[in-house]
């Protein structure tokens, strides 16, 4: 029987000793199971493996056909900001805390993902968007977010002022601790902290969450996910601003500044088990009531 993945990758939180139990075991069964697997170089140097075959994420993004994740979803995102842009199923074991993206428990790990090696899983495609800074009309620096983009000052409690602008439209100006623009994916993490909507996966929208805002009629609210989303920071405002990306990469601001934030031309594929359903997820992780009967 001609195999669905022939390459596949470990992608794991270094340091981590549930994660490295995991790529340990994972590695063993695949390599058993004739399996080529490349294990990313930073968690490679953790693990107890004899001729272990390295490579970075990107060379994981080229050469696999399958990416494993083991942690939480905050290393989930990381990796995924990189696969996203090659053609590569993406799959999370959970070995952090809620798990939105991390479908696969590490203690029943085996037969689900045999299952999947077979062919029998769901693929479902995640838009990603792009954050960009331009500095008197010059691109100064930009990077991707599986989950959201955060405007915020750098110190705590420090209100700032912006305008926001949707497809050139002008839409409000603001003082607030910050704007969240969130993907569906995101909706279940800051964005919902904040008191977003949460976004089924499928849909093609943006939700813009304001962070504290200096009035009492903001509320927020969701735009077509093709939308151009434009913040002009004030000249007033302080110095010490920042975009961050997932929590992960920060860009910096200046007061004059323009943020543009648009769908990416990647998008992430998640691979799931075929027994897998959004809402029970959102059920078990949220802590929802269950059916009454």
């Amino acid at each position: 029987m001609k195999k669905l993945y022939k390459t596949i990758g470990l992608i794991g939180k270094p340091n981590h000793e549930g994660a490295k139990a995991t790529i340990e075991a994972l590695h063993q069964h695949l390599q058993i199971n004739n399996y080529q697997v490349l294990v990313e170089k930073s968690v490679a140097q953790t693990v107890n493996i004899d001729q272990v075959t390295i490579a970075s994420l990107t060379e994981i993004g080229e050469q696999a056909d399958l990416a494993i994740v083991v942690g939480g979803d905050g290393y989930m995102l990381g990796a995924a900001r990189v696969l996203a842009g090659f053609n590569i199923g993406v799959i999370g074991v959970n070995r952090g805390n809620l798990g939105f993206l991390t479908d696969l428990s590490p203690d029943t790990l085996i037969e689900p993902l045999e299952a999947i090696l077979s062919g029998e899983s769901r693929s479902e495609q995640r838009f990603i968007i792009e954050a960009e800074v331009y500095r008197h009309g010059k691109l100064k620096s930009s990077n991707s977010a599986v989950n959201e983009a955060v405007l915020h000052a750098g110190k705590v409690a420090n209100m700032i002022e912006f305008e926001v602008y949707i497809d050139g439209s002008f839409m409000f100006s603001q003082r607030s601790d910050g704007l969240i623009i969130s993907t569906p994916t995101g909706s279940t993490a800051y964005s919902m902290s904040a008191g977003g909507p949460i976004l089924t996966p499928n849909l093609n929208a943006l939700t813009l969450v304001p962070m504290f805002p200096h009035t009492l009629t903001s509320r927020p609210i969701v735009v077509d996910g093709d939308s151009e989303i434009k913040l002009i920071l004030a000249n007033e405002n302080y110095e010490n601003l920042q975009v961050s990306c997932d929590g992960h990469v920060i860009l910096s601001v200046m007061p004059g500044d323009e943020v543009i934030i648009k769908k990416s031309e990647y998008t992430l594929r998640l691979i799931h088990p075929l027994d897998h359903d959004y809402f029970n997820v959102l059920r078990n992780k949220l802590s929802w009531g269950n059916k009454l009967y």
